[in-house]
C-alpha cells in the first residue's frame, strides 16, 4: 500500500490518475449530443411558466391587477405568494428570502407571481401585463450607502491578532485609503432552469440546473408541504454554474414545483438572459478602507482593514463568503498585528451569492492594492516587497485566525516563475519602451496566490458514492457531486478506474440524484474531485478488497497480494481479464456494488473568535502579466500572461490547465471589463450580452503559459492532488496590477493611481488624469 492507502499495481506503467484525459462529455459537447435540462424530452401535457418581476426597488405592494395576465393568450394559471402550500422562502441560510414576494418588495426584478401557460413565449408576454400599485419606500442601492445607514443583513464580524494600535504607533511609514472593487455576473451559457414533474402519492420529480441538488429537493419539500423523500432532484449536467446555480437556483426549482403540485401537471420554467441577470445574485462587490503600517524596507508591521459588500435585499451566502474573505486578507502575507472587520451591507439590490473564489479573491485584492502601493512609495519592485512580506517556513507561518501554513511553497513557486518568464528583464525593457513612448505605455506584474481548500461549515465537508460493478465488468458510478463543465465526473471515473484497476472505458458516471446520494454538499468551493473523488476511491475500493478476497480463495494466494491493472487481475501467478473474474464472483454470490463515504479531517472553526483551522490545505499559485494601455482612450491590451499553478499531484493535467486558463480569464474579466451598473431607480442596466461585457476571443493574450508547479500535497488529499476551481481566479490579480503599472508610468512611477475595478476604458481614463494632476501639482 502507499501512503494513500491505495494498492500499489504491478503493471509497469499502468495508471488510470496523473494522466491527462479528455472529458468524459467532450465528444457530446462537440457534437451538440450533450443533454442539458431543457434538451429533456417533454412529458405530455408539459406547462411552461415565467415570472412577474417588480419594477420598484423597495416599496409596498398596495394593489395588483392580475385579471389582464389571466386573460392573455394560453395562460392556465396565474399564481402568487397565497398559492404556495408550504413555506414561501428558499433563503439557503436564513429564511428572509421569499419564493414569491407578498406585500413587500425590496429590489427591482423580485419575483411576484408565477404564470403558467401552454407555451414559453405566451407565459413570458403575460408576465407583463400586469398592473401593480406601490408605495415606494427609501432604496438603498450601493455598500458605502449601507455602511452609512447602519443596514445589514447580518451583525458584523471582526477577527484581530496583536495589538494593531500599538503596531501602527511604533510604524515609521503608513499608508491609507479607500478601494472599491465591483461585482461579477456568472453569465454561465445555460441559464436557469427547472422542470416539475408531478408523481404519484404527492411526489414532485424535479429536473434542474442546479449545484445543489439536496438543497433543491428541500427547499421543494418545504415549499410543498412535504417531506424530503417526497421530492427528486436529477442534475445530469450545468452548462456553466460558478456559484451561481448553489443556492439561485432554488427559486426557479420551488416556482416550478409549485406550480406543477398545484396544476397536477409537468411544469417547465426556464429563464431568459435578460430575467435571469435581473432576478439572481451576483459576485459581490466590495468598498475597503485600509490603513497600513511599514518599516523603511516594506514590510508590514500593522493592517487594519474595513470591508463592506452589497450583500442584496437579503442574507442568501453573504456571511460564508465575508468570512472568507477575511480568512484571504492575508493572501501570501504573514501579518504580526492585523485588524479585519467585514460587514454584510443590505442593499435594494439581487441578493448576492457564491461567485468562483467565494469571497476569497475580494479579500485578498485589498492588500495587494496596499503593497503596490508600498512599493511605489519606497520606490522599490512591488515583487521584491511581495516577497519581503510571504509567509515563512517553521516561523512566521502562523494565520491571523490561528491555522499553521504547513505545506507553504510560495517562495520556490515565484522564483521559478519569476526565472521562467524573465521578470527581471522585462521589466528593463519596459522601462526603456516607456521612455520613449509618452501615448502608449506598458506595465507589468508578478502577483501570488495563496488559497484556503474546504467549506467554511465543517459539516459540508462530506460525500458519497455508490459504484455498481456490473456482471460484464462495466462500472457505474453515481456520487453526490455535480457536472458545470469542470470535469468532476472524469477525474472521479479516473479514481474509480484506478482503484479497480479498469480502462476507463469500462466506467460510467449516471446523473446527480438525491434518490441514489443523499445529503450531499453543494458542489462548490474547490471541494467536488477532493470530496467526491475520495467517496468513490472508498466504494471501489471495497469492492476491489472483497474481488481480491475472492480471487484468493479460487486461486491461491494471499488476498492482499492481489493486484489489478488494465482490466486485468493478478493472482498467485496467473493473469486473469477483471470481466472474467467479476462472472465467477457473481456466481459464488460476491457483492459487486457498494456505498463509499468520505468525511474531511481536521476541521475546525469557531465563529464566535473567527478562529481554528477551517482549511485542510493551501492551493499555491503565482501570474506574470504585461500590458500595454493607450494614455488617450484607456484602451489596453494583455501581451503576455505566464501561469503557475499548484496542482499537487494532478488527477488530471490537461482538464486542471484548463480550469487554469478558464479561471485567468475570467478574473480578468471580473477586473476589467465586467461592470454592473444600476441606475438611480435601482435597476440592474446591464442585464444582456449588449450591455455586459465579458471577455472574448480577442481579449485572451496571444502568449499565454500555463504550467503546473511540481508538488505533492500534504494532506490526504485524492491522491496527493489540489482543488483547481477557484484558485486560480486570483491569478489574473497581475493584470490589474500591471494595468496600475502602465498609468503609473504617465507620472514616472511617482505617483500612486487611484485605480478602481473593475479597470474599464472609462476607469483607466480617470486614473490617468488623477495621475497627471497630481504629477504637475
Amino acid at each position: 500500500m502507499n501512503d494513500a492507502g491505495t494498492a500499489v499495481l504491478q503493471t509497469p506503467g499502468w495508471t488510470a490518475v496523473g494522466v491527462a484525459r479528455p472529458h468524459e462529455s467532450a465528444a457530446l459537447h462537440v457534437l451538440g449530443q450533450a443533454h442539458y435540462t431543457d434538451d429533456i424530452p417533454e412529458v405530455r401535457g408539459t406547462l411552461h411558466a415565467a415570472l412577474g418581476l417588480s419594477s420598484k426597488p423597495h416599496a409596498r405592494i398596495m394593489a395588483i391587477d392580475l385579471v389582464p395576465v389571466r386573460a392573455s393568450r394560453g395562460v392556465v394559471a396565474v399564481l402568487t405568494a397565497a398559492d404556495i402550500p408550504g413555506a414561501n422562502d428558499c433563503g439557503p441560510i436564513i429564511h428572509d428570502d421569499p419564493i414569491l414576494a407578498d406585500a413587500l418588495v425590496q429590489y427591482v426584478g423580485q419575483p411576484l407571481f408565477i404564470v403558467v401557460a401552454d407555451t414559453h413565449d405566451n407565459a413570458r408576454r403575460a408576465a407583463r401585463l400586469a398592473q401593480v400599485t406601490y408605495e415606494e419606500l427609501p432604496a438603498i442601492l450601493t455598500p458605502q450607502a449601507a455602511r452609512a445607514a447602519q443596514s445589514y443583513v447580518l451583525p458584523p464580524m471582526r477577527l484581530a491578532r496583536g495589538d494593531a494600535a500599538a503596531a501602527f504607533a511604533r510604524a515609521p511609514h503608513k499608508v491609507s485609503g479607500e478601494l472599491y472593487v465591483g461585482g461579477q455576473e456568472q453569465f454561465y451559457l445555460e441559464g436557469q432552469i427547472a422542470y416539475a414533474i408531478p408523481k404519484e402519492d404527492s411526489g414532485m420529480q424535479v429536473l434542474c440546473s442546479t449545484q445543489h441538488p439536496s438543497e433543491m429537493q428541500h427547499v421543494v419539500a418545504h415549499a410543498l408541504g412535504l417531506h424530503s423523500h417526497h421530492v427528486v432532484v436529477e442534475c445530469r449536467r450545468m452548462g456553466g454554474g460558478f456559484g451561481g446555480k448553489e443556492s439561485q437556483s432554488a427559486l426557479w426549482a420551488a416556482a416550478a414545483a409549485v406550480a406543477a403540485a398545484r396544476l397536477k401537471r409537468p411544469v417547465k420554467l426556464r429563464a431568459d438572459r435578460d430575467d435571469d441577470m435581473l432576478v439572481t445574485g451576483k459576485r459581490h462587490c466590495f468598498h475597503y478602507e485600509y490603513e497600513v503600517g511599514y518599516d523603511d524596507q516594506g514590510r508590514i508591521l500593522a493592517a487594519k482593514v474595513d470591508m463592506v459588500s452589497r450583500a442584496g435585499f437579503s442574507a442568501d451566502l453573504s456571511g460564508p463568503v465575508a468570512t472568507r474573505a477575511v480568512c484571504h486578507f492575508d493572501n501570501t502575507y504573514y501579518l504580526s498585528d492585523v485588524e479585519i472587520r467585514a460587514a454584510c451591507g443590505k442593499t435594494n439590490t439581487q441578493s448576492n451569492t457564491a461567485f468562483r473564489g467565494f469571497g476569497g479573491p475580494q479579500g485578498a485584492i485589498a492588500l495587494e492594492y496596499v503593497i503596490d502601493e508600498i512599493a511605489r512609495k519606497l520606490g522599490r519592485d512591488a515583487l521584491d516587497i511581495r516577497k519581503l512580506n510571504f509567509y515563512g517556513v517553521g516561523e512566521r507561518d502562523v494565520t491571523p485566525y490561528g491555522q499553521r501554513v504547513v505545506d507553504n511553497v510560495i517562495h520556490e513557486l515565484v522564483a521559478e516563475l519569476e526565472a521562467s518568464s524573465e521578470y527581471r528583464a522585462r521589466r528593463q525593457a519596459i522601462a526603456s519602451f516607456n521612455a520613449a513612448s509618452p501615448v502608449l505605455k506598458k506595465g507589468m506584474a508578478l502577483t501570488p496566490v495563496k488559497f484556503g481548500i474546504a467549506f467554511n461549515v465543517s459539516h459540508l465537508n462530506q460525500a458519497g458514492a455508490l459504484v455498481h460493478v456490473y456482471v460484464d465488468g462495466s462500472v457505474l458510478v453515481n456520487h453526490g457531486g455535480t457536472e458545470m463543465g469542470q470535469g468532476v465526473n472524469t477525474k472521479v471515473m479516473q479514481v474509480v478506474a484506478h482503484e479497480l484497476g479498469v480502462e476507463m472505458a469500462r466506467v460510467r458516471i449516471s446523473a446527480t440524484d438525491t434518490s441514489k446520494v443523499a445529503n450531499t454538499s453543494a458542489t462548490a468551493a474547490s471541494t467536488g474531485a477532493d470530496l467526491n473523488g475520495k467517496a468513490a476511491q472508498d466504494a471501489a475500493r471495497q469492492i476491489r478488497e472483497r474481488l481480491a478476497a475472492f480471487a484468493a480463495r479460487a486461486h491461491g494466494g494471499n488476498a492482499e497480494d492481489v493486484r489489478f491493472a488494465a482490466d486485468t487481475v493478478f493472482v498467485n501467478g496467473r493473469e486473469l481479464p477483471f470481466n472474467e473474474l467479476v462472472q465467477a464472483a457473481y456466481l459464488t454470490r460476491v457483492q459487486l456494488w457498494s456505498d463509499g463515504y468520505y468525511a474531511t479531517p481536521g476541521l475546525s472553526w469557531d465563529a464566535s473568535t473567527m478562529t481554528g483551522n477551517p482549511f485542510q490545505y493551501f492551493a499555491y499559485g503565482a501570474a506574470v502579466s504585461e500590458v500595454v494601455v493607450d494614455t488617450l482612450t484607456g484602451e489596453w491590451k494583455l501581451l503576455r500572461a505566464d501561469c503557475l499553478y499548484d496542482a499537487g499531484n494532478s488527477l488530471n493535467p490537461a482538464i486542471d490547465i484548463g480550469q487554469v486558463e478558464g479561471a485567468f480569464i475570467q478574473g480578468m474579466g471580473w477586473l476589467t471589463t465586467e461592470e454592473l451598473w444600476w441606475n438611480a431607480g435601482g435597476k440592474l442596466m446591464t442585464h444582456a450580452p449588449s450591455t455586459y461585457k465579458i471577455p472574448a476571443v480577442s481579449d485572451c493574450p496571444q502568449d499565454f503559459r500555463v504550467r503546473l508547479f511540481k508538488n505533492t500535497n500534504v494532506a490526504d488529499s485524492i491522491h496527493r492532488s489540489k482543488a483547481v476551481g477557484e484558485p486560480p481566479l486570483l491569478l489574473p490579480f497581475s493584470v490589474f496590477f500591471a494595468i496600475r503599472d502602465a498609468i503609473s508610468a504617465v507620472g514616472d512611477h511617482q505617483v500612486n493611481p487611484p485605480l478602481n475595478a473593475p479597470a474599464t476604458s472609462e476607469e483607466i481614463l480617470k486614473a490617468i488624469t488623477a495621475v497627471q494632476a497630481a504629477s504637475t501639482a
